[in-house]
């Protein structure tokens, strides 16, 4: 009986000791191992774009920044910060080097920035593969528009001009620089490029005051703000030329580039240059990208919050207000791409510098 009563307290001892074990393991854990708040609560997030206020990559950031954060455990608030210049360089320099890799900073920039990277300027200073691909909302190519009071009616009317159109831009990378050069590359036609406008607003007041007589700009934004919808209706501007590979529905009438190119019999060397310069539209018109080094579980939330944004109903609505076509890209996807369209032969890199006046 003695044995019974030793071996019944010594299990109720082990007992005690299992129990007073148990209650006071979660007081000697770090806090990681503890429930905790999700990183994001109490945040906030911004969107740095590198354009003026009312521009449409401006727009675009604005309406994703009221519906991203309740998609993103712990419901960040969302800001946006303009940082304009140098065809959006400053603002990439800005998300790749000098925000924190934390995933609060995210940027809008040019889908065509990599353009700067190969040919080798300067001011560059951001590797384009690898930035923190998060989408964009949309595939699309450019147009090319002329006022339609000025002698150039159609693309031959440039071709036989004494004196080349003037076109605006904000700088080269932007597809207001590009895509005049690549027409001039691959179809004969001369352009001349007046840059260093801050934004779209004062090209579209040098516009209407004459002091231009064309621009290059994305389908997508063309079709997103005034003055453009209205320029289009009135028939102040004529639509010369588009970029795509199809002709858009909205202007079924307007031929793209490659129709052009097969037309004139364009050399093949060209050809694959357009394939390049034309490849930034794999980006979409407003790409949105966040600093290199971000821990990987915050790229997954932010990915996943990114394309949720862009299938919210209350997105939508305000998409559809003003224009916009919803097609996404997802961020895995852009990674992909921003790795090939890096990786070109010198041969195709020279024709670039030339192209863009390097």
């Amino acid at each position: 009986m003695f044995e019974k009563f030793k071996r019944s307290r010594v299990e109720g001892i082990k007992g005690f000791i299992l129990l007073t074990l148990y209650l006071l393991i979660p007081l000697s854990l770090p806090a990681p191992a503890l429930a905790q708040a999700p990183f994001y609560q109490g945040k906030t997030m911004k969107i740095v774009v590198g354009y003026l206020s009312g521009d449409s990559h401006d727009q675009l950031a604005r309406v994703t920044a009221r519906h991203i954060g309740k998609h993103i455990p712990g419901s960040p608030d969302t800001i946006v910060q303009n940082m304009p210049g140098a065809g959006s360089i400053i603002t990439a320099n800005y998300v790749y080097g000098v925000a924190k890799p934390d995933g609060l900073t995210l940027g809008s920039i040019s889908p065509a920035l990599y353009f700067e990277q190969l040919t080798g300027r300067k001011e560059v200073q951001f590797d384009w593969p690898k930035f923190t691909w998060l989408g964009s909302p949309e595939h699309n190519g450019q147009l090319l528009f002329m006022r339609a009071d000025t002698p150039y009616k159609t693309l031959d009317d440039i071709r036989k001009a004494a004196e080349p159109p003037k076109c605006s831009a904000t700088g080269s990378g932007t597809s207001g620089h590009f895509i005049p050069r690549l027409i001039e590359e691959t179809l004969g036609l001369k352009f001349r490029l007046v840059t260093g406008y801050p934004g779209g607003g004062e090209q579209d007041l040098a516009l209407e005051r004459g002091e231009v007589q064309c621009r290059a700009i994305t389908i997508a934004a063309f079709f997103a703000r005034e003055p453009f919808l209205t320029w289009h209706k009135t028939g102040f501007v004529r639509i010369l030329i588009q970029t795509a590979r199809k002709r858009n529905p909205k202007i079924p009438d307007v031929p793209t580039i490659f129709e052009l190119m097969e037309r004139d019999k364009t050399p093949e060397a060209s050809r694959r240059l357009a394939t390049v310069i034309l490849g930034a539209g794999g980006f979409g018109s407003w790409p949105i990208v966040s600093s290199p080094g971000i821990p990987k579980e915050r790229v997954t939330i932010l990915r996943e919050a990114y394309a949720k944004t862009m299938k919210d109903p209350d997105f939508l609505e305000e998409a559809q207000k003003r224009g916009w076509e919803i097609k996404p890209i997802g961020g895995e996807e852009m990674e992909v791409l921003a790795r090939e369209v890096t990786v070109q032969p010198p041969e195709v890199v020279e024709r670039m510098k030339r192209l863009l006046g390097k």
